[in-house]
């Protein structure tokens, strides 16, 4: 199936309540990454102090099995803090020219830090330099800051591997309830919820729109 980019694509199926919402997910997924929609990966997570106030920012979405969803972060970010003292959170992906969105929320653990080394060595030099460089969400008085942490990051690496920082790794959403959500006209969305069972499998149910 060929799209253009942009196009606006009406009355694709929607989710089946039959169908494992993982295997569902990565059906919807790579639909748009065929749709040719820029960062087709990128994901609200929302998170929440230990006080109950609540921070939505976009990460990337970097691996889903039936393990859950994983993104990268710094540890000692605001999403990094918040997370590990209330694990819990939510994720959205909203694809406006398939007319489609996913919700997930569920609980968070750390992956393990040698999948967190793997991929940090897949990623280019320059933002495994970033990484140790950036004291991500904390104040940062002016960019010549951030530029001399580079510059001397650089240098502690010149002639060897950027090692992965204890403070950088990821984080996995083990999802508890997951929602597909279909546009249709008039308003008249079709809203597919799976919800996990104690026993460890799915039961779905459909909302009003």
């Amino acid at each position: 199936m060929m799209f253009t980019p942009g196009e606006l694509f009406s009355d694709l199926p929607a989710a089946s309540p039959d169908k494992d919402p993982i295997t569902q997910f990565e059906e919807w997924f790579q639909l748009a990454r065929t749709a040719n929609i820029y960062l087709a990966e990128a994901m609200t997570l929302a998170t929440t102090s230990k006080d109950g106030f609540p921070s939505a920012r976009i990460v990337l979405l970097k691996k889903v099995n039936q393990k859950g969803f994983v993104f990268f972060t710094n540890y000692e970010s605001r999403k990094g803090v918040e997370l590990e003292s209330n694990p819990r959170a939510a994720l959205v992906l909203h694809w406006p020219v398939l007319e489609r969105q996913i919700r997930i929320e569920g609980t968070v653990e750390r992956i393990s830090k040698e999948e967190s080394a793997t991929y940090f060595q897949s990623r280019p030099r320059g933002s495994r330099i970033g990484a140790w460089a950036s004291r991500q969400s904390r104040e940062l008085g002016d960019r010549s800051e951030l530029e001399e942490r580079i510059r001397y990051y650089e240098e502690e690496y010149s002639d060897q591997e950027v090692d992965l920082p204890a403070h950088w790794g990821g984080f996995r959403v083990i999802p508890e309830r997951i929602e597909f959500w279909q546009g249709r006209e008039s308003r008249l969305h079709e809203r597919l919820v799976f919800t996990k069972q104690p026993s460890g499998d799915w039961k779905s149910h459909l909302l009003f729109p």
